[in-house]
């Protein structure tokens, strides 16, 4: 039999799987392909809080018998939410397996959202909320976000407002779940040891005979790439540094040229042998955090430079990004360079899909974006082909100084950002 193996269950609910018999675990993801760029006005913060809201009840569990039951496991059982997906996943032993997909059928299928429960949760995330504005890197870069994709909801914060998130009720959550959970927007993912013979069966009796309580509720949602906006957005703050963001137009998940962007994007910011740690770390000793970082999505994307210094020193690091930019773009990569980068790229890929967590995400990743699987040998030969002069192409396309958008938070003087 193949390790890795397709289903589609009677309801039109996917599932990929994939066997790793020598390991002792085995990793489930519900991905929903909807995620906070599906949200409409007013809407703001749902996805997150319907993701935070399925572990607070169910009609069968209470909010502390869930959390009992998982620890109980052994395991691991979370969630998380993107711009684009909503997740719920289990990762425990294989002989916990049938428990574990109980559990998690029952946290989606029967919810039960009671007002009380929606009440105590919203101080929980007006706190997650207050947690990442008292970060300045994590804050500085939703600032940025928002700028870049001004008015679009991929430049909106996952979490939502404050405002937005005391206005949600009960009803948001129930009428948001029959219009956007369906399912065709349902991949179940699995990784690990397990038996497909007990397990598919189970996975259907769970998740293949759901059916949306009304049809006519539902309402897919339409996705438009966003136009990205360049300038300078300056927030002064009283902070020991200035913490500041440059962003360029990326690609989407699917790009003909994402290895080769991907390879870019580690040889220029991407670890501590790249070129801004080496020339503004290393080298000028202009900062203690840099790093550049690409965020694709279906249909666009973004590179983001992120850099925290000193607010006299912040002119002189704009200068560094925008000379290191130029450089890339007029000469490409030398050939050891480029060998050492796809080097670390392959062993960060690797590394990444030794365990059942990796593998799962992975395997969702490839049928939401992809609609196949994209085996980790074609990943490593791809890498393999990449060559300077498409490293320097890329660099053209995508590094244009002139569309560099800027974004600071902290002590910033006025003058930094000229040129």
């Amino acid at each position: 039999l193949p390790l890795m193996r397709k289903f589609v269950l009677d309801n039109g609910v996917r599932v990929v799987m994939e066997r790793m018999s020598t390991l002792k675990s085995v990793a489930i993801g519900l991905w929903i392909n909807i995620g906070t760029r599906d949200e409409a006005k007013g809407q703001e913060g749902l996805s997150h809080f319907l993701e935070h809201m399925m572990f607070k009840g169910t009609r069968r569990r209470s909010a502390s018998q869930i959390s009992k039951e998982i620890d109980s496991l052994g395991g691991e059982m979370n969630a998380f939410t993107t711009h684009e997906s909503t997740v719920f996943y289990v990762k425990v032993l294989d002989q916990q397996i049938n428990q574990a997909v109980d559990l998690l059928t029952d946290l989606f299928h029967h919810s039960r959202f009671t007002p009380k429960e929606i009440e105590r949760e919203k101080q929980v995330v007006l706190e997650e909320i207050g947690t990442v504005r008292d970060d300045p890197e994590d804050f500085v870069q939703e600032l940025h976000a928002h700028h870049v994709m001004r008015g679009h909801p991929l430049g909106r914060s996952i979490l939502g407002s404050p405002s937005t998130m005391k206005r949600i009720g009960r009803r948001d959550l129930l009428e948001y779940v029959q219009a956007r959970y369906y399912p065709g927007k349902l991949v179940v993912s699995v990784a690990g040891n397990f038996n497909t013979k007990t397990l598919l069966p189970l996975l259907n009796r769970s998740f293949g005979k759901w059916k949306p309580a009304s049809l006519k509720n539902i309402v897919p949602p339409s996705r438009n790439p966003p136009s990205l906006r360049t300038g300078t957005f300056v927030h002064p703050k009283q902070l020991a540094q200035t913490h500041v963001c440059f962003g360029l137009p990326g690609i989407p998940v699917n790009h003909p040229s994402r290895y080769a962007t991907h390879t870019l994007n580690a040889l220029f910011g991407g670890g501590v042998s790249s070129r801004l740690f080496q020339e503004i770390r290393e080298k000028r000793g202009l900062a203690y955090s840099i790093y550049s970082q690409l965020s694709c999505f279906s249909d666009s994307g973004t590179l983001t430079i992120y850099a925290a210094t000193g607010a006299k020193e912040l002119g002189e690091l704009v200068d560094v990004v925008r000379r290191e930019v130029k450089k890339l773009q007029s000469r490409g990569p030398a050939s050891q360079e480029l060998d050492r980068t796809k080097n670390q790229l392959k062993g960060t890929l690797m590394l990444g899909l030794e365990g059942t967590y990796g593998r799962m995400n992975k395997l969702a990743k490839d049928e939401i974006s992809q609609g196949r699987y994209v085996s980790l040998k074609e990943m490593l030969s791809e890498i393999d082909k990449i060559s300077r002069v498409q490293i320097q192409n890329v660099a053209q396309d995508l590094l244009n100084v002139e569309e560099l958008t800027m974004t600071a938070l902290g002590p910033v003087p006025r003058s930094s950002f000229s040129g």
